[in-house]
């Protein structure tokens, strides 16, 4: 495991005016385990080709060719990325450039430097003075579910509906 010197200060030294005994990992060092809540990181050297899905929030720096889906979560394409996929999330931010349709269940925003061609659908969009979008809109919401309240049960009306 590579380990990084921190403000020119050697291995095993802190900073705090003793050293680390050698062996001993830094808070730091030790792997974080996915949690609730969590972001992935994809940096602008990685270079993916099929199919990306996830159950966490996720940031794009890099290329991804093929499809991208998140579902009930985050999609960040970062300001490095290069995406050419078929994208579907709860939500999809755009900072660098997306190429493909874009589905989200919440909303959809293209910053100001963002690049988008394909088709976006979301019951909300934002797009930034200075982005750059080419597709089709769409904004439609879907049905609200119908309230289990007024649904019947084994196909007998309720009473507020024999009349």
């Amino acid at each position: 495991m590579w380990k990084r010197q921190e403000h020119g200060l050697p291995n095993g030294h802190t900073g705090s005016g003793s050293p680390t005994p050698r062996g001993t990992p830094e808070p730091n060092d030790r792997p974080t385990p996915a949690i609730h809540g969590a972001t992935v990181n994809i940096g602008q050297s990685v270079v993916m080709k099929g199919e990306l899905t996830g159950s966490e929030d996720l940031v794009i720096d890099g290329q991804v060719e093929g499809t991208i889906t998140l579902q009930n979560h985050l999609l960040t394409i970062g300001p490095s990325a290069k995406i050419k996929a078929n994208m579907s999330a709860k939500s999809v931010v755009v900072v660098g450039h997306a190429h493909g349709n874009i589905t989200a269940t919440d909303k959809i925003e293209i910053r100001e430097n963002g690049s988008v061609d394909g088709d976006i659908s979301a019951p909300r969009v934002t797009i930034a003075e200075g982005a750059h979008f080419r597709g089709s809109v769409d904004m439609q919401t879907p049905p609200p579910a119908e309230p289990a309240s007024q649904k019947t049960r084994g196909g007998n009306p309720s009473p507020t509906q024999r009349r």
